[in-house]
């Protein structure tokens, strides 16, 4: 589709996008836009409201007008609220879908079938776990104490571009839940669901300034959103650098922060494992052209399984498809944007002048203008770049070990602990290695798999704080004793 520098609205795989901010209830423009491309054609499909101060300090200010009111409906008044939206979001899961498939190019059965209704199951969750809620009571030196949950007031949410509707409401719906106000600055690489995200919190009847969208670059809209001095908490996902810049302006303000970074997950197998299964789920980290952070990208594999292994892995990853995400038979979409795939190619290209060995991949593919073939690396050194760095692309390497000391060397050699995917049939071993490797989730024969109410966050560079379940809830609140001396009331 064309769209016009000055145009309000993008027509998008069929469906009308607002390119406005949605700021107090009302749709706000900028005097600048940027452009939106899809990572299928490398063309326009959007000129979104470039926001900056003036936009931020409106959205803040309207989340704080807004509080008062949200705070004061209690868990249960904000359920109401965000059951219906849940509903509309299953409702609109087509809309959605295409949209976001066209954005960020993510495989339109897997919007359709999970990753959309997992946008819904996060507000109804929520919705749940805050009503639900137990103060703690108890009794102390002649005194009767109650521990209540207070919401914190307006909250920044800046989320990624790879899966950004499902993660955006990971964050917006404990905030809301919460009794907290919202402010979400989604990836200006990947707005555009965030926008339909807004338009269903109107229709679902959302109070004005209770959700609010600010669109723009992270150096100005985000920047200028967290140093906001009416902003009470800051939930982030993205890089370790950016991360970094946003906790130091959370800082001065003194401002609870929580951020997601990012990860180098290991992908331990073992000799006792089912070396068909691990071998299927290491050819599956291709999967979204590797754009996910808890990717199990460095397989490590044990020395006496090793040359088994990579056949069955060889066999699994040519089943692999580039093709566009929204055919059926497309199992690898395109990567995000230009800039990314410079970025990916970088990586590979400096692992080959350094001397380590392509398996296989390592080129950009013909499919299309952003495809980069699966790649596979064995490395000379676990000190070199493509292991200790995040690619956020379909890029893997693959080192041995002799044995399990070794490997929880190795899975524990970066900076990053988000992820760890662990493949063997003694629970024992699951259980002692699983216990050493440091990842803020370590999966055993399996992957991906989600409970909403367990913790989830990283160790070093991969985050700080938890989100998930009442981690979040309690992140979004402030935590408050009442004590009363017994005996002097009725």
């Amino acid at each position: 589709m064309s769209a016009g520098t000055h145009e309000n609205t993008a027509k998008v795989a069929g469906v009308e996008v607002s390119t406005d901010h949605y700021i107090g209830g009302e749709r706000v423009p900028s005097r600048e836009r940027f452009e939106v491309i899809s990572p299928m054609s490398c063309e326009p499909i959007a000129y979104v409201s470039r926001g900056g101060e003036e936009e931020a300090d409106r959205a803040v200010r309207a989340a704080k007008e807004a509080f008062p009111r949200w705070a004061s409906l209690g868990p249960e008044g904000r359920g109401t609220y965000m059951r219906r939206l849940a509903d509309l979001i299953d409702e609109n899961v087509e809309s959605l879908a295409a949209v976001e498939c066209e954005d960020m190019a993510m495989l339109l059965r897997s919007l359709r079938a999970r990753v959309i209704h997992r946008g819904a199951r996060n507000f109804r969750a929520y919705a749940g776990l805050a009503a639900s809620y137990e103060e703690r009571d108890w009794r102390s030196q002649g005194t009767w104490n109650r521990v209540q949950r207070m919401p914190a007031g307006p909250a920044a949410t800046i989320t990624p571009w790879n899966a950004p509707f499902m993660l955006s409401t990971w964050k917006v719906a404990p905030a809301l839940a919460a009794g907290c106000t919202v402010i979400l600055k989604p990836a200006e690489w990947a707005p555009l669901s965030a926008s339909l995200l807004a338009d269903l919190t109107e229709e679902a009847g959302f109070p004005p300034g209770v959700f609010n969208v600010l669109q723009g670059m992270g150096e100005e809209a985000g920047a200028a959103l967290v140093a906001h001095p009416m902003v009470r908490r800051v939930s982030f996902t993205g890089s370790p650098e950016t991360g970094r810049l946003i906790g130091q302006a959370a800082a001065r303000n003194l401002v609870p922060f929580t951020a997601e970074m990012g990860g180098k997950g290991p992908l331990i197998v073992f000799e006792d494992a089912d070396l068909e299964a691990a071998a299927r789920k290491a050819a599956g980290q291709y999967d979204d052209a590797g754009q996910v952070c808890l990717a199990g990208t460095r397989l490590l594999v044990q020395r006496s399984v090793a040359r088994e292994f990579l056949e069955l892995f060889d066999r699994f990853a040519d089943e692999h498809v580039l093709g566009d995400p929204r055919d059926e038979r497309t199992t690898i979409s395109p990567l995000i944007h230009p800039d990314h795939l410079k970025r990916v190619e970088g990586f590979v290209e400096r692992a080959r002048a350094e001397g380590h060995e392509v398996l296989r991949g390592g080129r950009r593919s013909e499919v299309g203008p952003l495809f980069y073939e699966p790649t596979l690396i064995r490395p000379k050194s676990n000190d070199a770049e493509i292991v200790q760095r995040e690619v956020f692309g379909p890029v893997l390497t693959i080192q041995e070990f002799e044995d399990e000391a070794e490997a929880v060397s190795l899975a524990n050699s970066t900076e990053y602990g988000l992820s760890a995917v662990i493949y063997t049939s003694s629970l024992g071993r699951a259980d002692r290695v699983g216990r050493m490797v440091r990842a803020g989730v370590v999966w055993v024969n399996t992957f991906l798999v989600r409970d909403l109410t367990a913790p989830f966050g990283g160790m070093g560079i991969s985050g700080i704080g938890r989100e998930g379940g009442d981690y979040a809830l309690d992140f979004y609140s402030d935590l408050k004793t009442l004590q009363i001396q017994e005996g002097s009331t009725r």
